[in-house]
């Protein structure tokens, strides 16, 4: 199924649709709804008009606007990260390398997405831009950290929206949002500059449609100098071409870490999504018990600790304490850990990582997937409560199932099932061996022609549908 990326820049490339078309009727959308769903962090729209009127209409992402997640970097733009302390943060001198690459291909950036503070929540809200709203549903939250991104694509206000993903930060929100999304093997996508998740994040994409998926990540993979885990020597895969590629073995569980049931009404859906994908392939799944896979060793906790001590030294504990009282409630218990993180904690944790790579390395051999939940949860309110009487900061970690690709640097895809009862749709998360994008991308589309899903919000329609 071709997307909005694909057919604007078709549209564009063959002199059908100008680029001043393109921007003008983005800057619209971001008039429109944004009042009601307040995913934009910064407007940029006299930049934009110049740069879609100067447009050479050609690249394979000719005249598509893009909203940056404002966690990266863009040419005369700060980069606040969510952040109150940040307010004051000067103009960037240079692009982030997905950014530049977005360009290049022929994109235009009309501004900037909102996320949680630093990047560290899986709800997006913060004391700088406020609280952001899910277009499926505007009393919950769009997921986080990229879910400002997520939001703006959902209510098809532009055709790409950048995303990272240090602990789920693409794949919460795309399965908040029904969209397809992507973070893929660590080091598939050369970081630069240097990022605060050090090595556990990525850049990487979420879409309406998996042809459009592939389409983005032709676009902006790549290694790039300085990156100590960029992809040296991996072979080079076709993003963009179907190979109907199958996987030899099939694993599923309800939680990687041991932490208590789903709710039954995700359990339900996940089970039925799982069962549906056995029956398609022909194959049994071996289930594999919560918590089994690493002994007492648990990766969601390790991440946590290395996280946030990490995150803390990227900006400076002295910065830190004397802006302390500017930080979101869920940034001042993050940070508040990662001060009290105890060193011997911390490198055993780095550790232990090891050994998570190696039974994943082994789980995954031969072409093997593993099928969990994307999130743990139905759905949480936007400003980041799991229920009305619950305070909006830190989520536990029992409400994710993302930490461990972070960790382990595997590849991971969520694709929409489903709308469930929260008003959202659920998502079954797949995970591959490392650098096997090219799998997660065919079994994508596979599913998407057996399961289409609906591509935007109920109540938004497609950027593209100007077009018909």
């Amino acid at each position: 199924m071709s997307g909005p990326i694909s057919r604007i820049a078709q549209a564009v490339s063959e002199g059908k649709l100008s680029p001043t078309k393109t921007v003008t009727r983005a800057l619209q959308n971001i008039e429109s709804s944004n009042p009601t769903l307040n995913y934009m962090a910064q407007h940029c729209p006299e930049a934009a008009l110049e740069a879609a009127a100067n447009h050479s209409a050609i690249g394979p992402l000719a005249g598509v606007p893009v909203l940056v997640k404002d966690l990266e970097q863009v040419i005369g733009l700060p980069t606040r990260k969510g952040s109150l302390a940040l307010s004051d943060a000067p103009p960037e001198k240079v692009d982030g390398t997905v950014v530049a690459r977005l360009k290049a291909a022929g994109a235009i950036v009309v501004g900037k997405t909102t996320l949680p503070e630093f990047a560290i929540e899986g709800y997006t809200a913060n004391r700088a831009t406020g609280v952001t709203h899910n277009p499926w549903n505007l009393e919950l939250s769009p997921g986080g950290s990229s879910g400002g991104s997520a939001a703006a694509i959902s209510a098809g206000v532009v055709p790409i929206a950048t995303a990272t993903d240090g602990g789920g930060s693409i794949r919460i929100p795309a399965a908040f949002c029904g969209l397809v999304g992507l973070k893929p093997s660590n080091g598939v996508i050369g970081r630069w500059p240097t990022q605060d998740w050090i090595d556990f994040s990525t850049e990487g994409p979420f879409t309406t449609t998996v042809s459009d998926l592939r389409l983005l990540m032709s676009v902006i993979a790549g290694a790039v100098n300085g990156d100590p885990i960029g992809e040296v020597g991996v072979r080079p895969q076709d993003y963009l071409n179907f190979q109907n590629q199958r996987p030899t073995k099939i694993y599923a569980a309800t939680r990687t870490s041991d932490f208590g049931d789903l709710p039954a009404e995700l359990e339900q859906v996940f089970r039925g999504a799982v069962a549906e994908l056995s029956g398609q392939l022909n194959q049994q799944v071996t289930w594999i018990e919560p918590g089994s896979l690493f002994g007492t060793a648990d990766p969601d906790l390790d991440w946590f600790t290395t996280a946030t001590a990490e995150h803390l030294v990227s900006l400076g504990r002295d910065w830190v304490v004397e802006n302390f009282d500017l930080l979101h409630p869920a940034s001042q218990e993050f940070f508040t850990q990662g001060m009290n993180a105890d060193l011997d904690e911390y490198l055993e944790a780095r550790r232990r990582r090891f050994e998570y790579v190696r039974v994943m390395d082994e789980l995954l051999a031969g072409d093997a997937i593993l099928l969990t939940p994307t999130v743990a949860e139905i759905g949480w309110f936007a400003d980041g409560r799991l229920s009305p009487d619950s305070p909006a900061a830190l989520s536990p970690p029992e409400s994710y199932s993302t930490a461990l690709q972070n960790i382990t640097g595997h590849p991971a895809i969520s694709l929409p099932l489903p709308v469930m009862s929260s008003g959202l749709p659920g998502a079954l998360q797949i995970t591959a061996g490392r650098y096997r994008e090219d799998l997660l991308l065919d079994m994508a589309q596979n599913w998407e022609r057996t399961n289409p899903w609906q591509l935007n919000a109920t109540g938004y329609e497609a950027f593209d549908a100007f077009l018909d």
